[in-house]
């Protein structure tokens, strides 16, 4: 009996199954797996600063165009307001423009008025403001000087000064301004504008 255990056990030694302990983990990034990490990196890295550029390129040019909007803005509402408290408007820039003259109708690209404090019947202080090319230009010594009062990257197309009420002494004189033109160097930033605005000469106590 002692031999048949023994003899078992002896061979109980030889017929287990064999385990072996699982080999040391070496695993890491292959070569092409970092190629391929770093190009998709790049490609979003490249997306991203794209997008900002584009950000940054429409924020410069809402800028730009705002300041060339606030530039023309500027210029209109001097031009009404030394109209409205002038007198002796006189529609176009030719004759005597010391003398009132209505153009209700045909309209003009110019005109002139006797300023705030002038000397009537003095055409040298007159104010004239007339298109000369494509900028809004003005005069405060009678038409011999002329200043431009816009900057160059507003385009003025078309200007029409349309005076009424201005020859009779029963009529407060009106002067429609009508004005149009476009903002922008390029086609790709050009802004059309189109401005009509309504100008009353102040009652004089």
């Amino acid at each position: 009996m002692r031999n048949f255990f023994t003899n078992n056990k002896a061979n109980a030694r030889f017929t287990q199954p064999y385990f072996s302990l699982p080999a040391k983990s070496t695993a890491g990034f292959t070569l092409l797996e970092v190629i391929v990490s770093l190009g998709i990196l790049t490609i979003v890295v490249l997306i991203g600063i794209g997008s900002l550029l584009t950000i940054v390129h429409a924020n410069r040019k809402a800028q730009a165009q705002k300041i060339v909007m606030d530039n023309l803005q500027f210029a209109m509402e001097s031009m009404t307001r030394t109209m409205r408290v002038g007198t002796t408007y006189h529609c176009g820039t030719s004759g005597n423009l010391g003398t009132p003259f209505d153009c209700a109708t045909s309209g003009s690209a110019g005109m002139a008025f006797e300023k705030s404090g002038g000397t009537t019947g003095d055409n040298d202080d007159q104010v004239v403001y007339e298109l000369q090319g494509t900028a809004l230009a003005r005069s405060v010594d009678g038409g011999g000087t002329f200043l431009s009062v816009t900057a160059p990257e507003v385009v003025i197309d078309t200007l029409t000064f349309y005076v009424d009420g201005a020859e009779t002494e029963t009529a407060q004189p009106l002067v429609l301004i009508v004005m149009q033109g476009h903002a922008g160097v390029s086609e790709g930033e050009r802004t059309d504008f189109s401005i009509e605005t309504l100008v009353s000469q102040r009652a004089l106590d």
